[in-house]
């Protein structure tokens, strides 16, 4: 039996198969495989050197590419909702949004249903989350948690734990060293003799990108490349691409996005004080220091900005957007490291599988956009990393994997019975192959997003993705704009700027994919489309 087997061998030996319902006599030292769940937000696979893209050439990321030579590189990870809190609930639930009622950031998740860390800790692990929550609901089935209120502050950040007394707290410092530290203090602190499971969400690097004072100059001299598709027209494509509001040009903030003190903007968030609620749990003494970094940054620009063309000031508030975005990754990073050194000093790294990921991708500037929701290619598909013990590391995976495979991939380690209602898969056939697509593996994976009414205005859609080809089908829940479909084979067209319904080439394809999304609807009971 081949070595990445044998933190599983105790189960055979001393545990039968545990249910939600049932706990089992745990050995006085149960060695199940540990899982450390890292989960950021909405941090773009673009923005890590493993992955090979331009921009993270110019910023790498050494601690993640570290985990990616310890283990598999996925390159075709997606999710199932590109939305913060649709993608943490499928996390929680191993199921789609329309089961679980966390289709949009608006409405509630179903409480009913059963969390996956309830399933883990009845099955004798010891659970922790640690950093981001953002669901209307507690925390449930943790025996630790910490847990930014809302979004979460990027600075002096208020924690909510289960020995809190349901208050928040005020904790001294950066979110994303803050969350890190709290996640070391669980590892060191943990009930010795159970397997754990930990869940490490930071808040980074959401909006609106606020970095640790020891990066705010970071990258400065770099001139970070528009990405080919920055000035897409969308010619070919429909109204969703066209109706949409997350264009760099001109729904970026001066203010609450760029940091630009003194300019007198009409953006919303301008007019709002957004940055200045962000700001809000700074000291006195740090926000001076804060203001004062980008004040000498913005001087040049402020100066000229009456001589400076349309085209100068767009490409000005990219280099902003993304040396701010990628100086808060470069925390993430840190991050990532301290967690690997600790794990590596203790010994733990032989049996804990490691797993990063981000709750969905992000723009950074594809399509002229920022933020997400699209099923096109950078949202839809998220960075994963997977170290797992016995593999042979450094490999990359080809195989289809979503987010909803990483509650039964958490059971099936725990030896836990997965629930009928979940849908997603166990990547641990894949891992053991190291990233090798197992026989009989899913060919196609579904997405939906609902929240058309949020701020970035994204027409509702859903579709089917199989590698090559991505059917996806936009409509509009008030009936103003005609259903539609968007047909891409993203061999020849990688940058989906190519539409081809309507091409007699592809109409036998087109037509297979259709009957596929139809299908998937009925197997899985979707009712909206």
């Amino acid at each position: 039996m081949k070595n990445y087997l044998y933190p599983l061998m105790p189960l055979v030996a001393v545990l039968p198969m545990v249910s939600c319902s049932n706990k089992v006599e745990q050995s006085l030292k149960d060695q199940r495989m540990n899982i450390v769940y890292i989960m950021t937000d909405d941090h773009a696979f673009q923005a890590i050197s493993a992955y090979g893209h331009e921009l993270a050439k110019l910023a790498p990321t050494p601690n993640l590419d570290r985990l990616a030579n310890m283990g598999i590189l996925f390159q075709r990870a997606y999710v199932e909702n590109s939305l913060s809190t649709p993608s943490r609930a499928c996390l929680m639930t191993g199921m789609y949004s329309h089961q679980n009622g966390q289709t949009m950031l608006s409405n509630k998740l179903d409480t009913t249903v059963t969390f996956v860390p309830e399933i883990m800790h009845e099955a004798g692990y010891q659970t922790a989350v640690i950093g981001k929550w953002h669901m209307l609901c507690e925390p449930r089935g943790f025996d630790t948690y910490r847990v930014l209120r809302d979004q979460g502050e990027y600075y002096n950040p208020v924690f909510k734990s289960n020995d809190s007394n349901g208050e928040y707290i005020t904790e001294k410092g950066y979110a994303t060293n803050l969350i890190t530290s709290h996640a070391i203090d669980f590892l060191e602190n943990r009930d010795k003799s159970k397997p754990f499971l930990l869940y490490v969400h930071h808040k980074a690097p959401h909006r609106p990108w606020m970095p640790d004072f020891k990066y705010l100059d970071l990258y400065e001299d770099v001139e970070f490349p528009l990405p080919e598709t920055f000035y897409d027209d969308y010619a070919t494509r429909g109204a969703a691409t066209k109706e949409q509001r997350m264009r760099i040009d001109e729904n970026m903030s001066m203010l609450y996005d760029l940091k630009l003190f003194g300019y007198k903007g009409t953006h919303q968030y301008d007019t709002d004080n957004m940055l200045e609620y962000a700001m809000g749990t700074m000291t006195p003494e740090e926000k001076e220091r804060w203001i004062a970094a980008y004040n000498k940054k913005n001087k040049d620009f402020l100066e000229n900005i009456n001589q400076l063309s349309h085209d100068e000031i767009v490409r000005w508030k990219f280099q902003r957007y993304v040396k701010d975005y990628l100086r808060v990754i470069k925390s993430v990073d840190d991050s990532v490291g301290e967690i690997l050194d600790y794990l590596e000093k203790n010994d733990l790294l032989d049996n804990t599988m490691i797993i990063y990921t981000s709750d969905q991708g992000f723009y950074m500037g594809e399509h002229g956009w920022f933020d997400k929701r699209f099923m096109y290619e950078e949202s839809f598909r998220t960075p994963l990393i997977v170290h797992f013990p016995g593999n042979k590391g450094g490999t990359k995976s080809e195989t289809l994997v979503q987010n909803l495979d990483f509650g039964p991939t958490f059971l099936d380690l725990a030896g836990a019975k997965q629930p009928k209602e979940m849908f997603g898969r166990s990547i641990l056939p894949v891992l053991k192959k190291d990233g090798a697509e197992p026989e009989n593996w899913r060919k196609t994976l579904y997405y939906h997003f609902y929240d058309h009414t949020a701020e970035h205005n994204v027409l509702r859609h859903d579709g089917v993705f199989g590698k090559r080809y991505k059917l996806i089908h936009f409509y509009d829940e008030t009936g103003a704009i005609p259903s539609y479909e968007e047909f891409y084979d993203l061999e020849k067209d990688p940058n989906e700027l190519n539409n081809l319904i309507g091409n007699p080439e592809y109409k036998n394809l087109i037509e297979e994919y259709m009957n596929t999304l139809s299908q998937t609807r009925k197997d899985i009971g979707v009712t909206e489309y």
